[in-house]
């Protein structure tokens, strides 16, 4: 599993990191980013559920 994010596309309403909080974190700017080292997200089950509650669809997960 891969997570793409699109920081261009964030509006920074933070529903990645409510979702999947141990994966997801924001900027000082509010915007998305991965928390480091958790690029592959495999862990972490709500992952999958993170592309449907961003309002913006900025978040896509990959099936390598």
């Amino acid at each position: 599993m891969r997570i793409t994010v699109d920081r261009d596309r964030c509006i920074g309403s933070g529903q990645c990191v409510m979702t999947a909080p141990g994966v997801f974190t924001q900027d000082d700017d509010a915007l998305v980013a991965l928390v480091p080292g958790h690029e592959d997200a495999a862990a972490d089950p709500r992952v999958r559920d993170v592309p449907m509650a961003c309002p913006v669809q900025a978040i896509a997960i990959h099936e390598d």
